[in-house]
This record gives C-alpha cells, sequence and structure tokens, in this order.
C-alpha cells in the first residue's frame, strides 16, 4: 500500500462512529490540563492528515498551541508547510513539547514560547518575538481561552470572571493589534469562538459569553481589515475532546461529554483541524467576516 493510499483526512467513513463515543472514563484534571492524562486520547491527526502544500512557505502563529484544536491546527500548518509559532502557558511546556516535535517531523521551523496572554505586555512581547524571528506574520490563529464551570450564577468568583475575559476576548485584541503591522496583504485572522457563542451553557456562562464577544470581535474587525487585504473569520466547535474537558467540569460530566450532539460524540481535535487549513489558505479567497461552524450537527 502506498503512503497516498493510506486512509487520511478525505477517506469516507460513517462520522458517527469514526471516533470514539461516549461513555468515556471518569476524569478529572487540575487547570489547564494535560493531553498526556487523558483517556482516551484526542486524536491529532498523526496519522492521518496529508498536507497538499496549501500553506507552503507561511509563517503562523497560534495561541493554544501546546494541545488540543491548537496541536492538531499546528500538525496540519505544517504538513501544508508552514512555519508555526506556537503560545501556551508554562504549566503546558510537557504538551508544548509533543506540540513541537510533530511540527519539526514535518520538516518545519517551530517557535516556542510559554507566556501568559491574559497579560497585555505579554502579547505584545510574544508578538515583538515572532516577527523578529519570523519577518512577518502570515497566519494568526487566536485560539488560546480558559473555561471552568461553575454550579450558579452567583457563585462565579469576579477574579476568574475577569480571567476569562482577559485571556479569551480582551488578548485577541491586543495580540491582533500587535501583529497587524507585521502581516502582508493576503494574510488571514481566523479566531476560536464557539457553538456556547449561539447555545450557552449556563454553568459555562462567562466562557460563552466570550464566545459571543469573538464573534463580533471577528465581523467587525474582518470588514475594517478588507481593504487592507487581510481577511478575518472564526471556526465555532461544538463538543470537542481537549485538555480543558477533564479540567474544566466534574468526571460525570467529561465522562458523558459530547453523547447529546446530533453524530452521538465529542468532534476531535484533527476533524477541527481542515477547516482552519481552509480558512487559512488561498481556497478561502473570498471568505471573510464568516463563522464556520464545526459542531457535529448541532445548530447555531
Amino acid at each position: 500500500m502506498t503512503q497516498r493510499d493510506q486512509p487520511d483526512q478525505t477517506s469516507q467513513q460513517d462520522p458517527q462512529h469514526q471516533h470514539p463515543r461516549p461513555d468515556f472514563p471518569g476524569q478529572t484534571q487540575e487547570h489547564p490540563g494535560l493531553d498526556s492524562e487523558m483517556d482516551p486520547k484526542p486524536d491529532y491527526g498523526y496519522d492521518t492528515y496529508r498536507g497538499l502544500g496549501r500553506l507552503e512557505g507561511k509563517k503562523a502563529l497560534i495561541t493554544g498551541g501546546d494541545s488540543g484544536i491548537g496541536r492538531a491546527v499546528a500538525l496540519a500548518f505544517a504538513r501544508e508547510g508552514a512555519d508555526v509559532a506556537i503560545a501556551y502557558l508554562e504549566a503546558e511546556e510537557s504538551d508544548a513539547d509533543e506540540t513541537a516535535r510533530v511540527v519539526e517531523e514535518a520538516g518545519r521551523k517551530v517557535l516556542r514560547f510559554a507566556t501568559d496572554l491574559s497579560e497585555e505586555g505579554n502579547c505584545r512581547r510574544l508578538a515583538d518575538q515572532v516577527v523578529k524571528e519570523f519577518g512577518q506574520v502570515d497566519i494568526l490563529v487566536n485560539n488560546a481561552a480558559y473555561q471552568m464551570s461553575f454550579g450558579s450564577f452567583d457563585k462565579i468568583p469576579s477574579d476568574l470572571l475577569e480571567h476569562t475575559f482577559r485571556t479569551n476576548i480582551m488578548a485577541m485584541f491586543w495580540l491582533t493589534q500587535a501583529v497587524l503591522p507585521a502581516m502582508p496583504e493576503g494574510g488571514t485572522i481566523i479566531n476560536t469562538s464557539s457553538i456556547q457563542a449561539y447555545q450557552p451553557t449556563p454553568a459555562l456562562l462567562p466562557y460563552a459569553t466570550t464566545k459571543g464577544a469573538i464573534v463580533t470581535f471577528t465581523k467587525g474587525l474582518a470588514e475594517e481589515l478588507a481593504e487592507r487585504g487581510i481577511r478575518v473569520n472564526s471556526v465555532a466547535p461544538g463538543p470537542v475532546w481537549t485538555p480543558i474537558i477533564p479540567a474544566s467540569m466534574p468526571a460525570e460530566k467529561a465522562a458523558s461529554f459530547g453523547a447529546d450532539a446530533p453524530l452521538g460524540r465529542p468532534g476531535q481535535p484533527a476533524e477541527l483541524a481542515p477547516a482552519f487549513v481552509f480558512l487559512a489558505s488561498q481556497e478561502s479567497s473570498f471568505v471573510s467576516g464568516q463563522i464556520l461552524g464545526v459542531t457535529g450537527g448541532r445548530l447555531p
């Protein structure tokens, strides 16, 4: 069997049974959560994602690039020909090691930055360092996020509410402002929003509210940057099996996570990556200001 004959992301399958379905083993983790401690392991596309040169020579910056959707996107971008910079928290260093490994295995350059993007100065320093190394940023993926579930609205601590907004939406303003001077015409910005922007879960209200703000941010920024030849879009995932799940909800919720999606399971990071590749590539040259849902059948 040749490499092209191997199953890849284009191979037709029944989406209901393509990946594991709940019930999963009950599990919890300390925030921010690690891929290495998850059961079952997320699928990042190691054995299935085949690049076709869509991003050859591009320079990409991905926040939250250590695991979850960020790792799958880093792997796909690298296999499509892009050099990749990833930002992550210090506590996620071991997961970032694995992301760096798969980017380098694809023959591309990887830059790593352990930093807390909830602080404006860190966002601007990150942009400066990436531009110094890469010269420009063709693709910015604003993907880093903080999520925590709460028992009731009146139990949401003020400090965690503020941290959620600083990480999920304010960091997008700061980092995008800092990167824009180094983004050429034809550059793209992709923001990770969520089905939670349209169908908010009460226990995740701070997170869901920031995701609604990201939808608005995406649409407004796309309109402003169009005259500069820069496109802005968003991917809105449904339930996706990533380390943030056992790190942000009780074990019994994690065990049944995604079971209520029409396809009967959570998505895997590998299933999100092609949407980011499409929006980053020239194939989506007339797409801007759009929210691309990858939700397992949930409708906004």
